[in-house]
């Protein structure tokens, strides 16, 4: 039963999100219960163009919140690099709270716009 809920609730907000946002990139996040993933996707070509994520670093860091931080600005960095500036932000099925707020501040302060 949850994760039917869960399921909705990510599609809904993804629909919303695809609508008001043609001309941009998506960046979905995934939070695990140890980890964070994140990806910049174009939903034009369907392909993945940017990913990151805590596993790399999950040795050196042992706070969540700090290795929301690294992951962020890894990513930041590679879309820099790629020169994408714009993008819209899909939290999917997690509140805009705690590591997912922390990972999106850090994203606005490293440069990208959303």
């Amino acid at each position: 039963m949850r994760k039917d809920i869960n399921k909705k609730r990510s599609q809904r907000v993804r629909r919303k999100l695809k609508k008001a946002n043609v001309d941009r990139f998506r960046l979905s996040v995934f939070r695990s219960s140890k980890n964070i993933f994140a990806q910049i996707i174009d939903d034009m070509n369907n392909k993945t163009l940017i990913s990151a994520s805590s596993l790399k670093a999950k040795s050196e860091i042992k706070n969540k919140k700090d290795m929301s931080i690294n992951v962020a600005t890894m990513l930041a960095k590679k879309a820099l690099d790629k020169k994408i500036t714009k993008v819209y932000f899909d939290r999917g099925r997690y509140k805009y709270h705690g590591r997912i707020k922390i990972f999106a501040d850090t994203l606005r302060k490293n440069g990208l716009i959303f």
